[in-house]
């Protein structure tokens, strides 16, 4: 049975971490996907701004996600490297990714939030296993 990009949807969706996080899917076809946060104030840290695992953790699900949209199986992350631009504290984000190599094992790619004016806040590049068949993690 074939997977559909709307399975891999719904699988995100339905997840209770991310919608612990209130992340929100914009858009999610196959190559594209696009997801957003409203910042809200149990995702601060203690200098009031965003907490840098909140960007880590929209990266991460940005990646996967595309990677998914495309591989129509699961991954794995086995490495994401997070570079914090800009600091923010309110309003909206939204995280968009590319694919930068895709073998049949292993998949790099890039993923970068921005405001909503267009500012870049955070990028991230992310080393992912994609998981064939009955293949464990």
């Amino acid at each position: 049975m074939a997977i559909l990009v709307q399975d891999i949807r719904e699988s995100f969706e339905s997840s209770p971490f991310f919608n612990h996080m209130g992340i929100e899917i914009i858009h999610f076809e196959e190559h594209s996907v696009k997801i957003k946060l409203t910042i809200k104030e149990h995702v601060l840290n203690a200098n009031g701004t965003l907490h840098g695992g909140v960007h880590a953790t929209m990266l991460d699900f940005i990646q996967g996600m595309l990677l998914r949209s495309i591989t129509k199986t699961r991954c794995a992350t086995l490495n994401l490297n997070t570079q914090y631009l800009a600091a923010i504290s309110e309003g909206d984000i939204f995280a968009e990714a590319n694919v930068l190599q895709l073998g049949y094992k292993l998949a790099f790619l890039e993923g970068e939030i921005k405001d909503s004016f267009g500012k870049i806040v955070a990028k991230g590049t992310g080393t992912f296993k994609v998981i064939r068949g009955s293949e464990s993690i």
